[in-house]
């Protein structure tokens, strides 16, 4: 049986959680929605599995709907005989993060405390007197603040909590963690009697998640781990159930990597509309070898028809560059780099959709059109997948049939190597980049790594 259950709410939070634990040692699956647990693994293989990983993706859903979505996600771990669970929060604490721990709590019983350390030190993720610092700036002063779906607009986590969930929330603050495991322990005792269940940590080193964590274990409480990853795999470790963090084949540290393979190509989606993607990906096309396809997120919604005329045209640009030239090491289907940018909201209520179609159809649209491509060219010419953003990613793999990931390294946190666990390109490499994270220059990066 698993021993480690954990939901997330999109697609690459799934991964980045997986990943960090297969690099431990602990064999991890990410399922892209609670039924592809049973329909794709056989009793053996729910046997020899370490952690499942249900994305539920449902970081924009109204919080009734994510409710009852993680709700489900967490009885289905439970019959899979998890022993352990997690409830994966973006870095940047979009969605109803609140509302989707009450979710989990209601399934997995009143002696459940949920512990939120929100900190992922390795991407400059930290908590400080229970404010989000991300990269050095205060979480409402980034880009998050307007993200088109899902802005953040408290920086105070526990207050931000507050609003979503129906149980009391209390801070154990920075100055207990930097005295030590025994000093948590004192002030988690202190807050649960008080009556608080959701107990935020404050941290700002691996150090700190480690220490939380010992507290924990101390307490030998039934934890619920609500994080971005790293302090759930440090309870792991310190149970017995992974081992000591190593770099892969993948990771930009290691030092010996093979020479790049000419006359293979690495397909990109690109479907966030963030600037930070903006950013990375302006620098990949100023390599001259790399060719942009830009597709008309507009025509995507127009109907049917328009839709596939756009989705054939994208597809024919893209299959008669890899037939005339033999070396073509990246090519970049994009919708949101080029032109205005679209209001997806109002794009809904202007063709009468419910919210989040629009977004929905334009990726599916990306997913039809790299589907298209490596029908044509086979899998033997296609290196790999590169998707920003996790409801891109979603639907690319939705697309070519996939419903689960086998999760294998990153190549810098939060930007996530797997492979195709089922269908028709099973074994294909994927990465997958959530449209916040990254350095300018991480576009090539992946592209090179998907070509060695």
């Amino acid at each position: 049986m698993a021993y480690l259950g954990i939901v997330a709410d999109d697609l690459t939070g799934a991964t980045t959680t997986g990943v960090l634990l297969a690099r431990s040692g602990v064999k991890t699956k990410v399922y892209f929605h609670e039924e592809a647990v049973n329909k794709t693994t056989d009793a053996s293989e729910k046997e020899a599995e370490g952690a499942i990983v249900i994305s539920s993706n449902s970081r924009a859903y109204k919080p009734e709907k994510a409710y009852e979505t993680v709700k489900f996600a967490t009885e289905v771990l439970v019959g899979q005989g998890c022993r352990y669970f997690q409830k994966r929060i973006d870095t940047t604490m979009r969605g109803s993060i609140g509302t989707e721990i009450d979710a989990m709590l209601s399934v997995l019983g009143e002696n459940v405390v949920a512990v939120v350390v929100p900190a992922m030190p390795k991407s400059r993720r930290i908590l400080v007197g229970g404010y989000s610092i991300i990269d050095g700036t205060a979480l409402v002063n980034t880009p998050v603040a307007k993200d088109v779906r899902t802005p953040v607009t408290e920086n105070y986590i526990p207050r931000l909590l507050e609003t979503q969930t129906k149980e009391n929330v209390a801070l154990i603050p920075l100055e207990k963690v930097l005295k030590g495991s025994l000093a948590v322990v004192e002030d988690m005792r202190e807050k649960r009697a008080n009556g608080s269940r959701v107990l935020v940590a404050d941290a700002i080193t691996e150090q700190d998640v480690t220490v939380i964590a010992e507290a924990c274990m101390k307490l030998q409480w039934n934890i619920l781990s609500v994080d971005p990853g790293p302090f759930t795999a440090e309870l792991a470790r310190q149970r017995g159930l992974a081992g000591q963090e190593q770099d892969g084949l993948y990771s930009l540290n290691v030092k010996e990597k093979a020479s790049v393979k000419p006359g293979r190509t690495v397909l990109v989606a690109a479907g966030s509309a963030t600037e930070v993607t903006k950013r990375q990906m302006q620098k990949l096309f100023g390599k001259t070898d790399a060719h942009q396809i830009s597709v008309d997120p507009v025509r995507l919604l127009s109907g049917a028809e328009e839709a596939e005329k756009e989705i054939v045209k994208a597809a024919e640009d893209a299959i008669e560059i890899l037939k005339n030239q033999s070396n073509v090491p990246v090519v970049v289907f994009e919708t949101a780099l080029h032109g205005t940018l679209l209001d997806l909201d109002a794009e809904d209520k202007k063709h009468g959709y419910p919210n989040g179609m629009s977004a929905d159809k334009i990726n599916e649209g990306l997913g039809m059109i790299v589907k298209k491509v490596l029908n044509t060219c086979g899998k033997s010419r296609i290196a790999g997948l590169y998707m920003t953003g996790g409801d891109t990613m979603v639907h690319v793999c939705r697309m070519l049939g996939t419903e689960c990931l086998e999760v294998l390294d990153y190549v810098i946190p939060q930007t996530d190597v797997s492979k195709l666990a089922d269908g028709k390109y099973q074994g294909m490499t994927v990465i997958g980049k959530g449209g916040m994270t990254g350095y300018n220059e991480i576009a090539e990066d992946i592209v090179n790594a998907l070509l060695k």
